[in-house]
């Protein structure tokens, strides 16, 4: 928010300087983003009139001017602008002089430029006449007349007059950063209600009672209704007849331009001032074009489309709210206005609407359209609805008083539902202990009374009643905040409350921290994504339509397509990871995510969706397997107390390839996946190297999981090992070998690790030989051979059975 400090000073009778009042406003709560003070690069500049202009002798295109700059003899100026006449005021660079610039073309200088007498095609030239963008005005800002050619002055000067004296352009402008919660500070009043209680002194608010209102009823030129009160709450206008379009005087376009808009014409500027002055947008329709002299405040129909004033065609949808006359739309509510309705040059009688529209409504409607304008960032923010018919009159009042217009009696004021007086109670105690601060119950009256607020004394309390726009202020740590800042907080002692509570982490986040800490020791780098991801990122992985990991949970306003649905799973970010190190030639990478899932709930009356807790894990490699990933799964798992794990073959899941996949199942129960990632899958992912990957069902682990320590002590009798390799058919997975073991080995068996898989000449073709390591140990006694040769006898015996298995000599 741009605030004109001179603009400010016509409200209140703050009178310091410019460092205090930074100072003073910025401890009171408000943050400054920029201070700058127009005219510091503008020396030497007057006024000047044009006496004569004749044609240059030696140049079709150059004019001679003749320029009385109050010296005594005019000076004579070479100019190429056409838009000069004998007669009229120009802002003149004398020989010497600095201009902020750019001059034409030419790029702008730090510090300004210097002007100096010269020559142009053999005639001197005593200065320069200058335009709005030589003196340092933004051409965004810059009036439409002024655009092109020198920058003719309106009404009467003395010449010689320093410039920043004539029009007053030494104007110090301070950007306020505007919170979300404060929009009654996005306009004059606001802040001058700021400055008032911060100062001290009063606070003088505007006219806006017109002294010759026609007889003439605005009743009688034109309907309104309402039929989505709940998107409207107010809405209210006049008519004003005799309309009179020019030039706005000069005090009036320079607070336009000063706070960052460019002056049109008289009733635009008016509109756009008293927004700036109320914070309340105003939009001001010709009425010859509202067809059938009717208003119908409605929603927009399907398929309809409307020209906006920028002359944009708009695809409407039948959520928008739309501003309508009996024919059709004429604007879009608290966005903008219509093409057709416009003000032009020869309009003569005008419909100033001043509405509250539901901040919802317009912000979704602004961003659906990809149009944000001034009305628009104020509407989204949330109105005071008693602010319409106060910036209604200021703007008759203002019409009026330029002479612009004759104001009709009466008014439309559509307003079924006036905002209520809020009251709340607030404890002098809690609010001296809150701010560390003894203040007497007077003292907290007299902060919140200068910012405008009613007071009542009840013994211990006070009842506040603030005025409607503070929508803000909603409980009793809102009027703390309040009193802070009047007190200063500069001036609150830092004192840290005392505590005593301690953090106690809970079982799911120790678990958490075990797994996060385990996978860290195991080489495992933690990686974090975004919740939100594209659908067609998961498209990527193969999943059927019927799967219910295609069950997303849609953000209403996401950031856009590739952030529009929570994730079910944590493969595909985990994949796109993976791509990225990838092409940037990591060699090799061990990462793992654990976060939250999201699933729409089966329960219909449910709100929220279901969160899950999942780990994926994947790794690629020189040195990386299938085997090297399922020995950091059994650690981890360990670690966990999950011990006694089973692997079992999966080939239905489409992400990971159909020979290389094996659920994890703990107890009966499939707790994860693991495998290598599906060719077709990786090149969708761009994925250069083979990638190993496994996704656990975190949360299916949490009431499995026991992080007791359990010690056992060291064996007192030594281990029996056993060797042997077994040829079998190469559909037979290793993982149903090694249950047939375990079953057949009996209590004795305290381990069992495979320890080599091969493949070629050595054994028959369709087979492969796996061989492993057994350990045999009794706690009570030294094993004999002979009971161990009868264990093993009885288990190669059983995988025979069971899966053909010929002993392979070793």
């Amino acid at each position: 928010m741009l605030v004109p400090i001179r603009w400010l000073k016509s409200y209140t009778d703050m009178d310091v300087s410019l460092e205090v009042f930074c100072e003073r406003i910025v401890m009171s709560g408000s943050n400054i983003e920029t201070v700058e003070v127009f005219g510091e690069e503008i020396e030497g500049v007057v006024v000047g009139k044009i006496l004569k202009i004749e044609p240059h002798p030696n140049a079709d295109r150059l004019l001679v001017a003749q320029v009385d700059v109050g010296a005594g003899e005019p000076i004579q100026i070479c100019t190429g602008a056409m838009n000069i006449f004998e007669g009229a005021f120009v802002p003149v660079a004398l020989d010497g002089s600095r201009v902020p610039g750019p001059l034409h073309g030419k790029e702008k200088v730090e510090g300004g430029e210097i002007i100096q007498a010269g020559e142009l095609r053999g005639l001197a030239s005593n200065g320069m006449m200058c335009n709005c963008t030589e003196l340092g005005f933004s051409d965004k800002v810059v009036p439409i007349k002024n655009r092109d050619g020198i920058w003719i002055l309106d009404g009467e000067f003395v010449p010689g007059t320093d410039i920043i004296q004539a029009l007053e352009l030494d104007e110090a402008v301070v950007d306020f950063e505007i919170t979300p919660n404060r929009p009654d500070c996005l306009s004059m009043i606001g802040m001058a209600r700021e400055t008032a209680a911060v100062f001290g002194t009063a606070l003088r608010y505007p006219q806006t009672a017109c002294s010759k209102v026609s007889p003439e009823q605005t009743a009688d030129h034109i309907r309104v209704t309402v039929n989505n009160q709940d998107l409207c709450r107010r809405f209210t206008g006049r008519v004003v007849k005799d309309i009179r379009i020019g030039q706005s005087p000069w005090w009036l376009q320079h607070r336009l331009i000063s706070a960052g808009m460019r002056p049109i014409n008289t009733i635009v500027d008016v509109t756009n001032y008293v927004m700036l002055e109320y914070g309340q947008p105003i939009h001001a329709y010709d009425l010859r074009h509202i067809r059938g002299g009717e208003i119908r405040v409605d929603t927009a129909a399907e398929g309809e489309t409307f020209t906006t004033l920028d002359g944009q065609e708009r695809n409407l949808t039948t959520d928008m709210l739309m501003i309508r006359d009996a024919e059709g739309p004429i604007g879009i509510a608290g966005v903008m206005g219509g093409l057709d309705s416009e003000i032009r040059d020869d309009t003569s009688i005008i419909f100033v609407e001043a509405a509250n529209f539901s901040s919802d409504s317009v912000r979704a409607t602004s961003k659906k359209l990809g149009l944000r304008t001034e009305a628009s960032s104020r509407f989204e923010k949330g109105l005071d609805p008693n602010l319409a018919a106060q910036a209604c009159d200021r703007v008759c009042y203002l019409i009026e008083m330029l002479e612009a217009g004759t104001v009709l009696s009466g008014a439309v004021d559509i307003y079924p539902e006036p905002a209520a007086q809020k009251t709340h109670e607030i404890r002098i105690s809690r609010m001296s202990h809150m701010l560390g601060v003894d203040l007497t119950g007077e003292q907290i009256e007299g902060y919140l009374n200068a910012l405008e607020m009613k007071t009542e004394r009840l013994e211990d309390r006070i009842r506040v009643m603030p005025p409607t726009v503070r929508m803000d202020l909603v409980e009793e740590v809102d009027y703390v905040e309040e009193v802070a800042r009047m007190y200063g907080y500069d001036r609150l002692p830092m004192t840290l409350p005392r505590s005593h509570v301690e953090s106690v982490r809970t079982a799911n986040q120790m678990i958490r921290e075990t797994a996060k800490n385990t996978l860290m020791g195991l080489g495992v780098n933690e990686i974090q994504t975004y919740s939100f991801v594209s659908p067609k990122t998961v498209d990527k992985i193969g999943l059927s339509p019927e799967d219910p990991a295609r069950r997303f949970v849609t953000l209403l306003n996401p950031l856009g397509e590739d952030t529009s649905v929570m994730r079910t799973m944590l493969l595909p970010n985990m994949l796109e990871v993976l791509s990225r190190n990838m092409a940037r030639s990591i060699e090799g990478m061990r990462a793992y995510e654990l976060g939250n899932t999201f699933w729409v709930s089966d329960d219909a009356e449910a709100q929220l969706p279901v969160e899950k807790d999942a780990l994926c894990a994947a790794l690629y490699g020189e040195q990386d397997s299938f085997f090297t990933l399922k020995g950091i799964l059994t650690e981890l798992l360990s670690v966990l107390g999950i011990e006694g794990l089973d692997f079992v073959a999966e080939t239905g899941n489409a992400a990971y390839h159909p020979g290389r996949c094996a659920n994890i199942v703990y107890q009966g129960t499939v707790i994860g996946i693991m495998g290598q990632i599906h060719p077709t899958i990786a090149d969708a992912f761009d994925l250069t190297q083979t990638v190993y990957a496994a996704d656990l069902f975190f949360h299916e682990l949490y009431n499995r999981v026991d992080l007791e320590k359990k010690y056992t002590p060291l064996p007192k009798y030594p281990a029996m090992k056993r060797d042997f390799a077994m040829v079998v058919e190469e559909h037979v997975q290793v993982g149903d070998l090694e249950r047939e073991i375990k079953a057949h080995a009996g209590d004795l068996l305290e381990a069992v690790k495979l320890f080599d898989i091969y493949r070629g000449n050595q054994v028959p073709k369709g087979s492969k030989s796996v061989a492993f390591s057994l350990t045999y140990r009794a706690k009570d006694r030294t094993l004999k051979e002979a009971e161990v040769s009868e264990i093993n006898t009885r288990v190669l015996v059983a995988l025979k059975e069971a899966h053909h298995a010929v002993l392979r000599e070793m």
